[in-house]
């Protein structure tokens, strides 16, 4: 049963984040506006990405524990280049991305302090970026662009990595890492539902 469970929890996971970020790309697509969605919350969100990937192919984690990782740096790439284009600057943009995306991958290893405490900030860092999201989400008192079953898909994959990570590596720091998230993705969520309540109520 608990094979079963874990392959569930692995396969399901890389489902859903193989397509995470496109309602959220779909839905700024189709607005044509970028309005809602925090480019500060974007970007730590990609940065954490990048050291939870580095970190568990550091240590020589189990593959189909962190498989998505991957697929949703490729997803936040095409979503922050789509939020450039709407503000007038994806051709500064893809440059710097590019740049930083690979010196980040082989300065995270130099040295295995570096890496573990990267690991360490990776939560703050990931926490900051959905509180970002919120704050903005505060002050503009609108949904905008943002989308809710993205959030709610995140919710999920932080649920059965929670449960993955107990039955696999056990590793405490990514699970606080995941419960923070969860928690984090949870009330963005049904921030993003109560603002889309409000909107729909003025209308």
């Amino acid at each position: 049963m608990e094979t079963g469970l874990l392959w569930f929890c692995n396969w399901s996971t890389l489902g859903v984040c193989a397509a995470l970020k496109l309602p959220q790309i779909s839905a700024l697509l189709k607005a044509r506006s970028a309005r809602g969605i925090s480019l500060p919350s974007l970007l730590l969100e990609l940065a954490g990405f990048l050291v939870f990937l580095r970190y568990q192919h550091y240590y020589g984690y189990p593959l189909l524990t962190y498989l998505e990782y991957p697929i949703l740096i490729a997803q936040d790439i095409a979503l922050l280049l789509c939020v450039f284009h709407f503000n007038g600057n994806v051709k500064q943009a893809a440059p710097y991305i590019a740049v930083r995306f690979v010196s980040s991958w082989y300065v995270l290893t130099l040295q295995k302090w570096i890496i573990d405490t990267a690991m360490n900030l990776c939560t703050l860092i990931s926490a900051a970026s959905k509180f970002a999201q919120l704050q903005y989400l505060w002050k503009m008192k609108d949904s905008g662009a943002v989308s809710a079953l993205t959030w709610s898909l995140s919710s999920y994959t932080c649920a059965t990595r929670i449960v993955t990570t107990l039955m696999t590596t056990s590793d405490l720091t990514i699970l606080l890492r995941f419960v923070i998230m969860l928690a984090f993705n949870v009330w963005v969520t049904a921030t993003v539902l109560h603002y889309q309540k409000t909107t729909v109520k003025g209308e």
